[in-house]
């Protein structure tokens, strides 16, 4: 019930921001806008785009291991396909696909791989921030402009601290990973039955397992590394979105749209974050001026060019991995027991 109510939930969010963005916009001039678009930028868009996520699977390989070593590289790029493919079609439960992709394709234990890609997710939000940051800095709109009464810089700095504070307590965690597992060991042999306080501290096991990267120095500067190489690449899959529609704004444009729509997809929304993409494309390119008929071209160009790629790769990864869309939403709907250790 409580997954099918987030669902209905994120729907209802998707059509309120849809309604928003497009109730003033003729959709026959959006049609124009896309009908002349240089489409050549526009593809070259959606290519740099797509070549994100091999550089996504290439780093989460640094991250996750199995019996001490790398997992091998492919089954880590058919999981890492396979779990964007689930963001789009089966919504924010594609992390858990990606967890059980990987358990399946490589044997790592399925709590392991979803810290790793706890980790991931910190790293990527302490560089969007600060990529955002730059952008801001960079200028192109006023110092106090805001987004629904929001201060841009407001969003960005405590954005910032909030995943700051995540990475601290992840560093904590594998500091000190016999201490942490003690208490939990306390705590559930006092508050739980005798076969649940077990697989509580098997999954903090895992847990810790897939928090690993934090103790070496080596692997942490590489995520850091290919983090930044992730999210520039990004970057400038928005800058190039902009010549396709003919639009001359500031290089840090591309950074601050990036980061806010990294935050806005934290929103409720339907499966692939429709409705919040195309609003905070339109309100983050109207402080740069941008016309909203052009924004709204400019969105949805963008997101459907992406969106396409990455599913049908996805798809492909998971015929070539032997699974199922049934398998994957059964798993983020509870899962087998056995997927989750």
């Amino acid at each position: 019930m409580r997954i099918r109510w987030s669902g209905v939930v994120g729907i209802g969010v998707t059509l309120v921001l849809l309604w928003w963005v497009l109730h003033d916009v003729a959709f026959a001039d959006v049609w124009a806008e896309l009908r002349h678009a240089q489409w050549g930028w526009l593809l070259a868009a959606v290519a740099v785009a797509t070549i994100t996520f091999p550089l996504r699977a290439i780093r989460w390989r640094i991250l996750l291991r199995y019996e001490g070593a790398p997992a091998p590289l492919s089954p880590v790029w058919h999981a890492t396909a396979i779990g964007f493919m689930a963001n789009n079609l089966l919504g924010r439960w594609g992390e858990v696909a990606r967890a059980y992709a990987a358990r399946q394709l490589t044997g790592v234990r399925f709590t392991t791989a979803a810290a790793s890609i706890g980790v991931e997710r910190l790293f990527d939000g302490l560089v969007i921030i600060g990529l955002l940051l730059v952008g801001i800095a960079a200028g192109g709109f006023a110092g106090a402009a805001t987004i629904k009464g929001v201060p841009v810089s407001r969003i960005a700095t405590t954005t910032g601290l909030f995943f700051t504070a995540g990475l601290v307590v992840a560093v904590l965690v594998v500091a000190w990973p016999a201490w942490w597992l003690r208490l939990a060991e306390r705590l559930a042999n006092r508050l739980l039955p005798g076969r649940w306080a077990g697989k509580v501290v098997s999954l903090l096991e895992g847990v810790i397992e897939g928090l690993s990267a934090l103790r070496a120095p080596g692997r942490l500067v590489a995520v850091l590394a290919w983090s930044v190489i992730i999210w520039t690449v990004n970057a400038a899959s928005f800058a190039l979105a902009f010549l396709a529609f003919n639009l001359t704004l500031p290089p840090g444009a591309a950074l601050v749209l990036q980061g806010l729509i990294a935050l806005g997809v934290a929103l409720p929304s339907s499966p692939g974050f429709f409705g919040v993409f195309e609003a905070v494309t339109v309100a983050v390119l109207a402080l740069y001026g941008i016309a909203q008929t052009q924004a709204v071209s400019v969105a949805i160009g963008y997101h459907i060019g992406g969106f396409i790629p990455i599913t049908l790769l996805g798809l492909w990864s998971l015929g070539r991995a032997n699974l199922h869309l049934s398998n994957l939403r059964a798993e983020s709907a509870g899962g087998r027991e056995d997927g989750r250790t």
